[in-house]
This record gives structure tokens, sequence and C-alpha cells, in this order.
């Protein structure tokens, strides 16, 4: 802060000025040419004493006279002094410097004699009181330079800081990088920098289309979610992302093509269902249940297997936990699942019951399943455990509660298939860069299999995979029920609930392998820890593994 301007300050209703300390000739410090002029004309020595009683700009005028000396400013005044807690000293005090011991200059030819130690020692608290006198002075405002410059400052770097990061965002669209002006959006989001996110979202409008590339497909719908959520509208999907509703028969038609063109779905299922078929292959009675029923699609190849089973298929019943989204989706009631299924069971020779839970899996109770004496357990969580709240949603835990329930019936094998990334308690941001990451594969393996016209690949992604994409990133709380975990934590859960691993056989490998190569695309497949994982060139996507 330069001292050679004058600095307003306000005060209550009124306004001062202060004017910074400039030199000390303008305070009465006599220069040299003045210490000449106190020298006599007979070059006979005087006493001059460079004391305090020079400030008189600060100062409350007194007489400073004395009797026994005479002073070059006899008619100076004195200098009104402070205590260390700013109170005003005595007279007698103030002027108690009188007393010290009275140093001459002897002055021949022009020229100082002896030595000056004692001007400068005298110049030095000269320059120390003034300082004093001044913080006094100000008072309470004695800081409010200070804070002012700070201030002065903190704007400048604030606007620096503005300048930069406009800076770096125009160098972002410029790149036309999607994936990046997508994080630089959602970052936004994040630290709610409304600017930002009006401008990138107003960039983005022009270069995502759901006809486009997989990642404007992706980006088309990660932009909605931003939007959505922005907006708090992300627990109305459907609504969120504009499109109008499907009815059951139509989402039902829309699941059954990702299911024909991905492997994931049948990926899972082939692996859960090789694990019950080893498990079960010595059972007569067999007793399933399935904690989320959907269409029942996963049955139909087990059932199949089972019939060919050397002796004779077992008996077999299904308990299905129904949720009222797969009711929607199947356009009625869990009995079409039941109908389907005996019908197929009938025509293989099986005999077959079917027994419906028509609660959510958080609530399901130990008496919901009508265990039998006799019969072989299984239990099958096959892309659905993602969706039953933990304690961080709900303090009752029903993810744990589950897997204990599931492991006090004692069932001869459990299966898991789930996504494989990370949801569940992420942080926004995190949890943004993950669905991004995760859906970038899958949608890059659907363009391989259907064109980016194509009706039915749009409607997929609109109401089969969209709809997910929103509620991870636009929701909160139990309004996001996508909520997925890595195998490891999995493994975790499992293990506190007393179970352990239970081998895959490597037939059912085999299999999986044969399955994989009849699509088309980058798929790989790697068994590791006693879990087999699905995926699409680097990004791991399915995760499956049992349990005992």
């Amino acid at each position: 802060m330069q001292t050679s301007q004058k600095h307003e300050i306000s005060y209550g209703s009124g306004r001062f000025y202060v004017e910074p300390v400039q030199n000390l000739d303008s305070y009465g410090l006599p220069s040299s040419e003045n210490l000449e002029n106190y020298s006599s004309s007979d070059n006979s020595s005087q006493t001059f004493y460079p004391s305090h009683q020079i400030l008189e700009p600060y100062g409350t005028f007194e007489s400073a006279s004395t009797s026994n000396n005479s002073f070059p400013y006899q008619n100076s005044p004195s200098t009104l002094s402070f205590s260390p807690n700013n109170s005003p000293v005595s007279k007698l005090e103030s002027n108690s410097y009188l007393s010290r011991p009275q140093h001459s200059l002897e002055f021949v030819n022009g020229s100082p004699e002896d030595d000056d130690s004692y001007l400068r020692h005298d110049l030095d608290d000269l320059r120390h009181k003034m300082l004093e006198l001044e913080s006094v002075m100000l008072g309470p405002n004695a800081d409010m330079l200070d804070i002012y410059d700070a201030e002065v400052k903190q704007e400048s770097a604030s606007f620096l800081l503005e300048a930069e990061k406009w800076k770096k965002n125009m160098e972002i669209v410029s790149k036309g990088d999607l994936n990046e002006m997508l994080y630089t959006c959602a970052k936004a989001v994040d630290e709610n920098d409304m600017e930002t996110i009006e401008w990138m979202v107003t960039e983005l409008r022009k270069i995502v289309s759901i006809s486009g590339s997989p990642v404007e497909r992706l980006g088309a719908y990660m932009l909605e979610a931003l939007v959505s959520k922005m907006a708090s509208s992300g627990s109305t999907i459907y609504k969120s992302l504009k499109c109008s509703e499907p009815t059951g028969n139509e989402l039902l038609s829309y699941m059954h093509v990702l299911y024909e063109i991905c492997p994931y779905f049948k990926f899972g299922y082939m692996s859960a269902n090789g694990a019950i078929a080893e498990a079960m292959k010595d059972e007569s009675e067999v007793h399933i249940i399935d904690f989320q029923i959907a269409q029942g699609t996963q049955w139909v190849s087990l059932i199949q297997a089972l019939a060919r089973r050397p002796g004779g298929p077992p008996k077999i019943r299904i308990t299905g936990i129904d949720d009222s989204y797969s009711a929607y989706a199947r356009g009625g009631g869990v009995d079409i699942v039941a109908e389907r299924l005996s019908t197929l069971a009938r025509s293989c020779h099986v005999p077959f019951e079917f027994h419906a839970v028509r609660v959510s899996a958080s609530e399901v109770q130990l008496e919901d399943f009508e265990l039998r004496p006799g019969e072989a357990l299984a239990v099958n969580f096959a892309f659905m455990l993602h969706h039953v709240p933990d304690e961080s949603v709900n303090i009752l835990n029903h993810r744990d509660r589950v897997l204990r329930l599931a492991k006090h019936m004692s069932p001869k094998v459990v299966t898991l298939v789930e996504q494989e990334f990370n949801t569940n308690n992420a942080p926004f941001l995190q949890r943004f860069v993950e669905t991004l990451n995760y859906n970038s594969a899958v949608y890059e393996s659907i363009d391989v299999v259907l064109p980016r016209d194509h009706k039915e690949r749009i409607n997929v992604e609109q109401h089969c995979l969209a709809r997910e994409v929103v509620n991870l990133v636009a929701c909160e709380g139990e309004e996001r029920v996508e909520r997925h975990e890595l195998m490891s934590k999995w493994r975790m859960r499992f293990a506190m609930a007393g179970f352990t691993p239970y081998p895959l056989s490597s037939f059912i490998n085999s299999s999986i392998k044969d399955l994989l190569d009849s699509y088309r695309g980058h798929y790989t497949l790697e068994e590791r820890d006693g879990a087999l994982y699905l995926g699409w060139k680097n990004q791991v996507l399915v995760a499956s593994c049992a349990w005992r």
C-alpha cells in the first residue's frame, strides 16, 4: 500500500482523510541546513535538544518552556503521550524525558565535531513515537487501512482466478472433448457454479445427440441428468428425460432387445445357473428363492438343463419376490411369470411349483418363504442387491439384513451377479465419473450391434439404460435406488454374514467363453479370486460368484 496517497475511511456517518507519513521534514524535523542556522555567528556552541516536542501535527498543544534551559524551539508545543493501554499520561510523566542527560553538539566551521549517535538515537525514538501516536489517533480504525488493503488484494486474486477459470473453460469448449465438457459441467453442479453450468449446458446441447456416436448419445442422457439434478426433478425419471412413458408391453419389448444384443444378462444368468446346477446335481427336491423374479427369464435355461439330468429331473419349486417396477414392465402381476414357467416345465416333464412373494426385497421376512423339510435350497441375487438400501440410507441396513436372512435358511448355494462399479456411497462427482466411464463401455458395445439411427436402439437406450443414468446422477438419499458396489465390498458383506466362497466349475467357464464368441465386439472374460468378470475392452462391467 503506497503512503503517498490519501485514504478515505468511513467512520459512522462521516468521512475523514488520513495522510500517511511522507517525510520527517514536514513534521518539524530540522534538516542539515536548519541545524546550521542554529549555530552562533561567533562559532560558540549552543545546546540543541531533538526532543519529542517537535511532533506538533499530532499533539495537544501546551507550553513546554523551562526556567533553566534555553531551547531553540522555545515556543514549540509539547507532545501528549499515551500509555500502552492507550490512556493519556500525565503532564509530568509525559515530560520525564527532560531528566535525560543533555548532550550538546559542538559546531566548528559548520561541521559537527562529536559523534552523532545521540541524534540518530533520538531520530529512531521519534519515528517510533510517531507510529505509536498515529495508531492512537486512529483509534478503532487503526487496522482499517490494512483491512482495506487485504480486501483489495483478495478481490484482485478472486478476479484473476475467475479469469483463469473462464480461460480454461474456453479451452475445453474449443477442444470439443465431450467427456471433459461433461465433467466440467458436473464439477460446476457440485460447486453450484451457475455461470459455468449455464454456459456448459448451452455448449453441450450443440453436441450431444441420441442418434450420434456412443459418447454423444450417452452425453445426451448425462446432460439431462445434470439438468434434472439442478431442477431437483431426478426422481421423476421418465419425465426428466422428456420422453413419453412406454406401456408395459413396449418396455418388455425393449428389455428383450437389450437382453439379445448384449451378453451381460446372459453371462450373469448362465454363471449363476451353472453354480446352482452343480450344487443340486444329486438333489431330488430343489427350492430356488429368487429375490427379484422380474420376467423369470433366468430360469428357462435351468429348467431345460435339469430336465436332461441323468436319472430324471428333480422336483422344482421357485419362490419369486416381485417388485412394482417388474410388475409394470410385465404389464401385469407375477402370475404372468408363474404361468409362463409352469407351461415350460410341463413341456419338459419337470415337476414344478411356483410361489409368489408380493413384497419388496427390503421388506421380506423368513415366514414369506414357506421352507419345507427335504428341499435343497438355492438363493439367487442376480442384478438386485444394489437396489437394497444399506446403512448409509436406512438405519435398519436391509442389505446386510437380507444376507443374514439368507444365511439363516442354510442354503446349499447362494449366487451373486452384480454390475462392477462403485456408486453406493461415492460423493456426487466421483459417482458421475463412475457412471460416465461404465456406461461409455455399454453404449460402445451396443454401437457395434445396432445402427445409430435404429429405432429399437434409441428406445433401448432411452428406457432401459438412461433411467438408471438419471437416477445415479440426479437423485440423492432414498430416491437414489441405484447403489452399486465393487466385488471386493460384496465379499466383505458375504463374509460378515457367515458365507464362504463356492468354487465355480470349469464347465461353466468354457460355456461362457462360447457364449461370448457368438457376440461381435471386444468382450473380455477373466476369472479372479473365485469370481468371473465380464468386460468391454478395459472396463469390467459384470461380476459373478457363488457362496455357501
